[in-house]
């Protein structure tokens, strides 16, 4: 049979009646029987609340802790007002507060004096310092640690260790134990107050009953000190039980750490946990019994207990607590396992890496706003979309040895961009950034003229026309830039296999019939990576397979399958660099085309040009100056050359100008008009103002 549980009305505004009903008493005269009951239920409430927080495995299951204090404190400074308002007006508080006053400390007011001075003295002095102490050191160190264990959790989850759900759950658990601990700072201000409070209240009712009694009453003086003093001295008592508890429950729960059991039995098992530590206890009790005028039996019956206890230890628990004690650091070297999938899951290197100094880590930090770890998977998706590849988790730590407001991105474990993001700013890109605060840089990605200017500003520099990003922004922009840059070493052979399996879902006879048929897994790999290199998409999977398998059966040749895919995606590679219809063409004079013709040669890597160093090197220079006029004017350009040597021209320029895109003439067809901005020659680079329509 099942015990019955409140019902939740009852739950629900039991607490609220509660506290009103402890607002009314302050107001409200009570009767003694009345005030005789909630005495007792204020020390039974202690009572338990001590017991909940000794029996809990963590402080977070007793969340409710710091309004508890609140209530219960309210609560008793309730119950000294309604006691002296009984005392002052009717030298008598009930049965409770009597006993507690004659039969407690024998019915001297001297033991009375005395003994309430050393409650207040262990609840004041000792107890709630030390708990307010340890409860403000202990929500500093969870704030300042909150940012740390914030990225710990992403990066569990960006790396798949743990799900969404999971992930929630830690998060809610961090803000929860941070709000525990802050609740917790505050709530021992409260005991600390409250034992003030006891002082001054006891203090009161011990002038006004001596005012009263000797000048409303007519008491003789004696009779007067007498009677006041220990109805003041037993209220006092009464009061300080269940708030000496209360200082007790609140030291624990604060220095309590998270343990797999409750308190008693971490304390009991660890105390006891050793045989040689008893052994010596025991036998130092048994010796202190040879000091001259000692007491022998209780240092006898102490020592005892300390053998017997020690007897009663299991010899393999001892010993391995032994060994650990012995070898120390050792031992805990021990603890990490050296099986060869941990040494693997050790040094495994990521793909993918975001490295922040310490003082980026504001970043990642949702309590101020941080959203720089939504953003990064938001970028996992829209690159899906881009380039139809699912990029893998982008491992985001702390790296120390970072300069301040610096971060890195790392490939594969090695570093291959780095920037800067200086807390409190934002970037201003434009061309009259001079007027402006700031630290003069340059945009991360297209090397933009920019400037680090304080945030408070970014209104004013809009005003002015420059374009203001955020720090997260900025980063975000130079980690996809990465990722487009690197796209294609991000593809690894599972990947392929994966972009495989999921073609053949819908098109099982394409997959039949390319791999392993006609080219293996590794072959598709290389293809798909000379495509992203050249930040070709790789969403449409079907048309390029088909064009593999059908170039595949005349040749296997790595130049002739890219540009078979290419061939097949044709409409969509210029689509990107159409500005209004318009494509910014840079060409090679027909000359110089011929004689690049005349230096291709094929390797086992695909064709290279081989030509005169000077000559390759003035090609390389009137490229880069007609390119970069080209974009000073807005415009995106290309290099369009001949089919036969658009790979081997690519392979060529791309070390010096990676954002080069290189086209052939057939793929212009996305383009309604091609410009030409310049022409290559032998001789360098020179204007053309020839228009081609489409």
């Amino acid at each position: 049979m099942s015990t019955p549980r409140p019902s939740k009305s009852l739950t629900r505004l039991g607490v609220p009646l509660g506290i009103i009903l402890i607002v009314v008493m302050l107001v409200v005269p009570l009767p003694a029987v009345v005030l005789d009951l909630l005495i007792a239920l204020n020390i039974t409430g202690a009572l338990l609340v001590l017991m909940v927080a000794m029996f809990i495995h963590k402080p977070l299951e007793f969340a409710a802790f710091p309004s508890v204090i609140l209530v219960m404190t309210l609560f008793r400074l309730a119950l000294n007002v309604s006691a002296t308002r009984l005392v002052l007006r009717d030298g008598y508080a009930g049965k409770v507060i009597d006993t507690f006053g004659h039969f407690v400390v024998g019915g001297s007011l001297i033991i009375g004096l005395i003994v309430f001075a050393i409650l207040l003295v262990i609840q004041f002095v000792v107890i709630t310092n030390g708990a307010g102490r340890v409860a403000e050191v202990g929500a500093r160190f969870t704030l300042d640690a909150m940012p740390g264990k914030q990225m710990a959790i992403d990066a569990d989850l960006n790396s798949g260790l743990i799900d969404e759900e999971e992930a929630r759950r830690r998060r809610a658990e961090v803000h929860a134990e941070a709000d525990f601990h802050g609740a917790m700072d505050g709530a021992s201000k409260f005991v600390k107050g409250d034992a003030i409070a006891a002082i001054v209240i006891t203090l009161v009712n011990l002038v006004g009953g001596f005012a009263i009694g000797v000048a409303q009453h007519g008491m003789p003086f004696g009779e007067a000190v007498n009677t006041y003093s220990l109805l003041s001295i037993g209220d006092g008592l009464v009061s300080q039980v269940p708030a000496l508890l209360l200082s007790v429950a609140t030291g624990l729960i604060v220095t309590r750490s998270v343990a797999d059991s409750d308190m008693g039995s971490d304390i009991v098992g660890q105390l006891f946990a050793r045989r040689m530590p008893l052994r010596v206890a025991g036998f130092g009790a048994l010796g202190l019994c040879l000091i001259p005028g000692l007491p022998k039996l209780p240092f006898l019956i102490a020592g005892g207990v300390m053998l017997i206890a020690a007897s009663r230890i299991d010899e393999d628990a001892d010993a391995v607590g032994a060994d650990l004690a012995a070898t120390g650091a050792a031992g805990e070297l021990a603890e990490v396992p050296d099986t060869p999938e941990a040494l693997v899951a050790e040094i495994r290197v990521d793909p993918l890496g975001l490295e922040l100094s310490a003082d980026l880590i504001d970043l990642v930090d949702t309590r101020t706003g941080g959203d720089l770890l939504d953003r990064v998977k938001a970028l996992r998706r829209k690159v899906a979309g881009e380039l139809g590849i699912v990029i893998p988790p982008v491992r985001t730590r702390d790296n120390l040895e970072l300069p301040p407001h610096t971060y890195a991105i790392t490939l594969f474990g090695a570093e291959v961009a780095r920037g800067e993001a200086p807390r409190g700013t934002v970037l201003a890109i434009g061309d009259f950034l001079g007027s402006l605060p700031g630290t003069p840089t340059q945009e991360p990605v297209f090397g933009l003229e920019a400037k680090w200017i304080p945030a408070e500003l970014r209104h004013q520099a809009e005003i002015g026309g420059a374009t203001v990003v955020d720090r997260a922004s900025v980063v975000t922009t130079h980690l996809s830039e990465v990722v487009h840059q690197h796209a294609g070493r991000l593809l690894g052979r599972e990947d392929v296999r994966m972009l495989t399996d999921v073609v053949k879902r819908s098109h099982p006879v394409v997959i039949e019939e390319l791999t392993p048929t006609l080219l293996p897994l590794g072959e598709v790999q290389r293809v798909l990576r000379a495509l992203l290199d050249e930040r070709i998409p790789i969403r449409d999977l079907v048309r390029i397979f088909e064009a593999l398998s059908i170039r595949a059966s005349i040749s296997k040749d790595l130049d002739g399958l890219v540009e078979a895919a290419r061939a097949a995606l044709e409409p969509s590679l210029a689509a990107p660099y159409v500005t209004d219809g318009v494509l910014h063409a840079i060409t090679f004079e027909p000359v110089l085309e011929q004689h690049l013709l005349e230096g291709l040669r094929p390797t086992d890597q695909g064709a290279v040009i081989v030509i005169d160093p000077d000559l390759a090197q003035t090609m390389l220079m009137g490229l880069s100056q007609s390119a970069q006029t080209c974009e000073n004017t807005g415009a995106r350009p290309v290099l369009v050359c001949a089919p036969q040597v658009r790979a081997a021209v690519r392979r060529m320029v791309a070390p010096a100008l990676e954002r080069l895109p290189v086209l052939a003439y057939s793929e212009l067809a996305a383009a309604r008009e091609v410009r030409s901005v310049a022409v290559i020659s032998a001789a360098g680079a020179r204007p053309a103002l020839a228009e081609v329509g489409a």
